[in-house]
């Protein structure tokens, strides 16, 4: 029976994660150190469902204080999801905590892993905000990396450090780029769930700049298989993947489809573009076609609605 650990447990893609590996029979470590960036009751709200399962423990720690030389010795897999997450916050007095949970953290995590001799793979949870403004779209993953903000930065030391103790000590990472993950249990902070709440307290939503900006949005459940597919492929370690949903979409198209879904107008405000954020982003998932068997299942008009009944859900108890 495979044994998994998955960092973040508690928070969006990793809640989901742990659900997934539950379904699959398999034993599951988690751990979060529910900090406030935000609600951590929320968090509680996404993983209180699994607490009582049989295969299933929760460790509430920093991660950076674990003994994971311990907690790695009969492990099979690392799902590294936790990290301090939004690029706005990237900023000023922030970034050292960026620096604390995505650099820091990570490092302490792969110095365990070289010694883990259990250990089968280490999937490291990325993000496009490595390619910034990126010249050539979509973006395959062997452009040079250019981030935008300093959330971005610290992103990808963490993806370069998994490189260099996959190549040093031979650590099985395999790293995934993820592009604008939404759905069920998405963060306060992300534009979908403040858009569908703002819609739900009858205020407009905000749009940074002219609302031309585009994303490749992806669905949960289409990061979640590309998380259990990057723990088995054959010829996966050492490699980075792109994740993405299939379609680059513009954001004034995409509150278009929110309004069919919501069945009504969404009043819309217009501020300042904000700094940090890339102008386009598009995926190439080549790569993860060939090796993961990688393809995004769930439309957006699917993954939108889905999501719309789970804010309803969330913000009606």
């Amino acid at each position: 029976m495979t044994k998994s650990i998955v960092t973040g447990a508690a928070g969006f893609i990793g809640s989901h994660l742990v659900e997934a590996l539950l379904n699959q029979d398999e034993e599951v470590i988690g751990i979060d150190e529910f900090n406030d960036y935000y609600d951590p009751s929320l968090k509680l709200n996404n993983i209180s469902h699994l607490q009582n399962h049989p295969k299933f423990k929760l460790i509430e720690e920093d991660m950076q204080f674990l003994d994971w030389q311990k907690l790695l010795k009969d492990v099979d897999v690392v799902y590294h999801q936790a990290a301090q997450a939004g690029v706005r916050n990237s900023w000023g007095r922030g970034f050292r905590g960026y620096t604390e949970k995505n650099i820091n953290a990570t490092q302490v995590l792969l110095e365990a892993a070289k010694d883990a001799s259990n250990l089968k793979r280490l999937v490291f949870a990325s993000t496009s905000s490595i390619y910034g403004d990126a010249e050539t779209l979509p973006s395959h993953e062997d452009i040079c990396p250019a981030p935008v903000s300093p959330y971005g930065i610290t992103k990808l030391a963490a993806e370069r450090l998994c490189g260099l103790y996959n190549k040093s000590f031979g650590v099985p990472f395999v790293a995934l780029r993820y592009f604008t993950v939404y759905g069920p249990r998405q963060r306060p902070d992300m534009a979908f769930h403040k858009f569908f709440k703002a819609v739900l307290d009858g205020e407009p939503i905000s749009i940074y700049g002219d609302g031309k900006q585009t994303r490749d949005f992806t669905f949960i459940s289409d990061a979640v298989a590309a998380n259990l597919a990057a723990a088995t492929a054959k010829d996966a370690v050492g490699k980075i993947f792109n994740i993405g949903g299939g379609s680059r979409v513009v954001l004034t198209e995409v509150i278009d489809t929110m309004e069919k879904i919501v069945g009504k107008p969404i009043q819309r405000n217009h501020i300042s573009k904000a700094v940090g954020d890339a102008r386009h982003t598009a995926a190439d998932v080549s790569r993860a076609k060939e090796i993961l068997d990688f393809k995004a299942q769930v439309s957006l008009l699917e993954g939108l609605t889905q999501q719309w009944h789970w804010i309803k859900s969330l913000y009606s108890k």
